[in-house]
């Protein structure tokens, strides 16, 4: 993109959050512009990430401590036993804020995602994962809300991710969906649960009240 139409993307992007007091902002690239790449995604201002999904740039403010807590205990919770095989089955790949490439959609970070190994039998050391996840959770909270139910959601069913979890941290709940037939399925809702067992983790129980402490 060029500078010129870099700084005036930039200068739209600022105004939109500032003036309508806002935390997220999709950015519509007029004809002039050329489609938004990484380099679009390197140059945003501090305190500002994005997602490039299906030739669109999203931008919202970073999420803060708490929603940054949550995914890594989840992470961890997890890491254990599914990916390096302490007291579980072992078989994935947990991995927090990965960098995944789809066709037309150069950028897009979970919060957190799995893999099958048998799907991704190495992960990559310096480039970005290209295989549709076999899990995502997306955690909820002001700067993320609507950009991860009116975008993202619809988006992992498009693409065939097998399962996705919502976290509502305000709420304290864990929504579990599984895909069928190109729509999500809610398999429960969870929030005080200590030996909670979910889909596609269901062989290790799970401490859910413990995620919000």
């Amino acid at each position: 993109m060029a500078g010129g139409h870099w700084m005036a993307l930039q200068r739209e992007l600022v105004d939109c959050l500032a003036s309508q007091d806002l935390s997220y902002a999709e950015v519509a690239m007029d004809p002039a512009r050329k489609a938004p790449t990484l380099a679009d995604l390197d140059a945003l201002p501090s305190g500002i990430k994005g997602e490039i999904i299906e030739g669109v740039l999203y931008t919202m403010t970073r999420p803060r401590g708490r929603h940054q807590r949550t995914g890594l205990v989840i992470g961890r919770d997890l890491l254990g036993p599914f990916d390096q095989g302490r007291g579980g089955p072992g078989g994935w790949w947990i991995v927090p804020e990965p960098g995944i490439e789809l066709p037309n959609t150069p950028e897009i970070a979970p919060d957190v995602a799995g893999w099958r190994r048998d799907r991704l039998p190495v992960l990559p050391d310096d480039a970005p994962i290209v295989v549709v996840p076999d899990w995502v959770c997306e955690i909820l909270s002001p700067s993320t809300r609507r950009h991860d139910l009116l975008v993202k959601k619809p988006y992992y069913a498009k693409v065939g991710v097998a399962h996705h979890w919502v976290i509502d941290l305000p709420a304290r709940t864990l929504a579990a969906y599984r895909l069928e037939s190109g729509r999500w399925v809610e398999l429960g809702v969870y929030g005080d649960e200590r030996d909670a067992r979910v889909e596609p983790f269901a062989e290790v129980a799970l401490d859910i009240a413990s995620w919000w402490i």
